[in-house]
């Protein structure tokens, strides 16, 4: 039998990650609301913004990525452009081997997930060691993260207790603090061993040209306070025009994502240590990252590249909260994950085009979104845009007929007068095999069909009534 293939992963997740993931996402969702509307009396009004202000910089990105390069320049930041994926590996690679440099430490990256750094680099012989607690439990267990923000989401205490075991770092505790401390004792022998720190970037800033990172753990600090080098890959899409943006993005970032008013370590960088400093990276590279992202900007979905990253799409998203990330076979997954995946999946996108389906197009996603974007709006692109180039997708019922009876007014009100018969009707019974496919993973409500349509005419009759004794 032919499913998609978010339907079958979901069929087959252990009852365990998929608890762990629907609480993990339930409570961020939680606390977004509490921090969101507790401290901004309008925050649809700043949600609007956001997203206007960085329609603003995709529109002219070409200009600010000018801008942004001269003012890092005049920093004393070596920038380096990277047209795909192979670019960018290969970037980080020279800069390496031009300092003799066979270690590096690894800040939180979305950007580097994406093009497979780490993997790349370690065939070439650089040990690549992720820092951040989550990215540093993926990264021995060969696994890949579940979620933007929380990259072990779909993990338990005891399952991290067992790989520590196994990696011998101490003999089985599931105690967090046990687990916290023997991370940190470990890892802060790797940043003094390592002379390269690598970062991501969660903003650049065109008018200044800082690279902004906001984490919680610190775990980007130590990657620069010991390296004498810091490389930065950064997606060109994470422009803002001017630093006065910052307090409007941080602001909704931190909230978004963790329910913070503002992450715990929010550093702003201009470029290596001046003179005067004792310690910092004596040099600082920033690899700007297209990999099909101005191919994005061509495409009726380009407001995807407004997305800052915090995760809330995923916290919110019932498909998301019973597959996991790992059902959408890519470095993003949820909602975002839907529309974006596909999108830089170039000539791999009919592998890929069964995720945006994968969504009930409740909006949610939207409605959570900081920077507003409509996701629905682009789910639906990106569903038709599979259907005009022929991609099939599995376990799909044929849906001709549903077209013709929907656009047909009288006999769409003759049909919801008589669909109650549909509840008595043993749809398994149906010899079309394929919604045989889809109801073997799918269950239809309870036909409610025709009251709104009988409610609305009784109650224009009762206020033409009304009217008329007026």
């Amino acid at each position: 039998m032919k499913v998609q293939p978010m339907d079958q992963f979901s069929a087959e997740l252990a009852d365990e990650v998929r608890d762990a993931v629907y609480d993990g996402s339930a409570s961020g969702y939680d606390k977004r609301e509490e921090a969101l509307f507790g401290d901004y009396p309008d925050p649809d009004l700043l949600r609007r913004t956001a997203g206007n202000i960085k329609q603003h910089t995709l529109e002219h990105l070409d200009t600010y990525l000018l801008q942004a390069e001269a003012k890092m320049r005049e920093n004393g930041v070596q920038v380096h452009w990277a047209g795909d994926g192979d670019a960018g590996c290969e970037a980080v690679l020279r800069i390496m081997r031009d300092n003799g440099a066979t270690r590096l430490v690894k800040s939180k990256s979305m950007a580097t997930e994406e093009i497979h750094l780490t993997e790349f680099l370690e065939k070439h012989g650089i040990e690549s060691l992720e820092t951040d607690l989550g990215e540093f439990i993926v990264q021995i267990d060969k696994d890949h993260p579940s979620h933007i923000v929380k990259p072990i989401i779909h993990k338990n205490r005891g399952g991290i207790a067992r790989s520590f075991e196994r990696e011998g770092l101490g003999a089985y505790n599931d105690q967090p603090e046990v687990i916290t401390r023997r991370a940190r004792e470990y890892l802060r022998r790797k940043y003094l061993e390592a002379p390269v720190g690598l970062t991501g970037g969660n903003f650049l800033v065109a008018e200044s040209g800082r690279l902004v990172l906001v984490t919680n753990e610190g775990n980007s600090r130590f990657c620069l306070a010991a390296t004498d080098i810091h490389i930065a890959v950064v997606g060109i899409e994470k422009l803002l025009p001017r630093d006065r943006d910052l307090s409007l993005f941080l602001g909704l970032l931190g909230r978004s994502a963790t329910g913070q008013q503002l992450t715990v370590y929010t550093e702003f960088i201009s470029g290596p240590k001046a003179a005067k400093q004792p310690d910092g990276p004596k040099q600082m590279h920033v690899i700007l990252l297209d990999n099909r992202r101005t191919e994005v900007l061509g495409t009726k979905c380009r407001e995807i590249l407004r997305c800052i990253r915090c995760g809330a799409c995923l916290n919110v998203c019932p498909v998301y909260r019973q597959a996991s990330g790992h059902a959408y076979r890519s470095v993003y997954p949820g909602p975002v994950g839907a529309v974006l995946s596909p999108l830089l999946a170039g000539n791999r996108f009919p592998e890929l085009a069964d995720l945006p389906k994968a969504s009930s197009l409740c909006g949610a996603c939207n409605e959570v979104c900081p920077v507003n974007i409509p996701i629905p709006d682009l789910l639906l692109r990106l569903r038709d845009r599979a259907k005009q180039e022929g991609v099939k997708s599995p376990g799909t019922p044929p849906l001709a007929a549903w077209s013709r009876l929907a656009s047909q007014p009288t006999l769409w009100r003759a049909v919801m007068a008589g669909g109650k018969v549909m509840n008595h009707l043993p749809l398994e019974m149906l010899p079309v095999r394929a919604l045989k496919d889809w109801q073997s993973a799918r269950k239809l409500p309870k036909w409610r069909g025709g009251d709104f349509r009988r409610w609305i005419k009784k109650h224009k009759e009762a206020e033409s009534a009304r009217g008329g004794e007026a």
